[in-house]
């Protein structure tokens, strides 16, 4: 077998895939755009149907008035001049010529809103389509490249190489769609927002110069808004007081923004001799808890929580309980679903060669205790 040319190949093969990722990626964004556009579009069109159904029920009016009054004129038009009858018929005609005009443009306007709506989710079924095949064209990339051949040599088989290979990317894989649905629902939306809000401050302008102030509030507080999300996914992506402090005050930090947020009662205890320990060890803890957390707020359905640090000399122990609905751990832990988030602590705790396990019964409560092993003078 010639390996020159099979890395030729494979080589190729790997840059017309990413050649193709950004094609499909420049789909997506090109799609996310006209949804834009097409989202104001619509806006626009319901505020003009719901006018002309305001202006053809007044015409409707206006025009059985006049047609009433013609009937009158006609069944009694001796006591009527000539001009008026004609006066009244013309009226009457008149009337009823604007009404059928504004019904067809009542008719016409319903037609674009009911376009637009559904070329709105047709193009949002286009950009999920094209995240999804963004995202599983990456998962084929890296795999392809090899990147994980530093790890080679730690582990005995093949089929282990695959099966670690392939849970890393995944993972990695499903923080990016995390990422991205996060800054799509929030600071995108909030910025497409701001765009709107600026534009109609730049037409009162022209228009009602009085109105502006109270959108350039409107304004400011949105971009108010987009920052904060902004700050709290970089923060969810790495919490800098992580790097700087250490795994206790980062944690400390979070569950006071956590209470303060959510209004949960979290009582958080350390145990042993608080130390620096290595950062994926640090990093696998604190996103352990976070994630434990995460899961009593969408699922326990109760509002107290107890997490616990403790400092062994050759482990990192922690533990979260809390007293709520609980769950059946093997079907939860066997179909995934909502629970998507105790198969990634899994995963978690297995890369750091470390030890879990879940207690929790239907409406006694969940407890989820990990160890962590640290590595002979793996204290900093």
């Amino acid at each position: 077998m010639d390996i020159k040319l099979l890395d030729k190949i494979l080589s190729e093969t790997v840059s017309l895939i990413e050649s193709s990722r950004g094609r499909i990626f420049d789909i997506a964004e090109g799609a996310r755009h006209e949804y834009t556009r097409l989202e104001m579009q619509l806006r626009e069109l319901k505020e003009q149907v719901a006018k002309i159904i305001a202006q053809v029920d007044a015409k409707e009016k206006e025009a059985r008035k006049r047609r009433f009054r013609l009937m009158e004129v006609s069944r009694d038009f001796k006591r009527h001049s000539e001009a008026d009858i004609k006066d009244s018929y013309e009226s009457a005609q008149a009337s009823q010529l604007e009404l059928v005009v504004l019904q067809e443009q009542e008719r016409s306007l319903r037609l674009q809103r009911d376009n637009t709506e559904r070329a709105l989710r047709n193009l949002q079924d286009t950009v999920r389509k094209a995240e999804e095949l963004v995202s599983q064209v990456g998962v084929a990339t890296e795999v392809l490249r090899g990147n994980l051949k530093e790890l080679s040599g730690q582990l005995d088989t093949a089929q282990e190489r695959h099966w670690l290979g392939l849970r890393i990317i995944r993972a990695q894989e499903e923080e990016r769609r995390k990422l991205a649905r996060d800054m799509h629902d929030g600071p995108a939306q909030m910025l497409a927002n701001v765009v709107l809000r600026a534009e109609i401050c730049e037409k009162l302008l022209q228009t009602d110069i009085t109105q502006v102030g109270g959108e350039l509030k409107s304004l400011k507080l949105a971009v108010r808004g987009s920052l904060r999300d902004i700050r709290k996914i970089i923060y969810d992506l790495r919490p800098m007081a992580l790097d700087d402090l250490g795994l206790v005050p980062a944690l400390r930090r979070y569950i006071d923004d956590l209470k303060a947020q959510m209004g949960i009662a979290v009582d958080f205890s350390v145990q042993g001799q608080d130390r620096r320990l290595p950062s994926p060890i640090e990093v696998g803890a604190f996103r352990i808890v976070q994630e434990g957390l995460s899961n009593v707020i969408k699922h326990a359905g109760v509002a107290k929580v107890t997490v616990k640090i403790e400092f062994a000399r050759d482990a990192l122990l922690v533990s979260v309980v809390d007293s709520g609905r609980g769950f059946a751990v093997l079907e939860a832990l066997k179909t995934g679903g909502e629970h998507f988030g105790l198969l990634s602590m899994r995963e978690r705790v297995e890369l750091l060669q470390g030890t879990w396990h879940i207690d929790s019964e239907e409406g006694r409560g969940t407890r989820i205790s990990v160890r962590l092993p640290i590595p002979e003078g793996g204290g900093k």
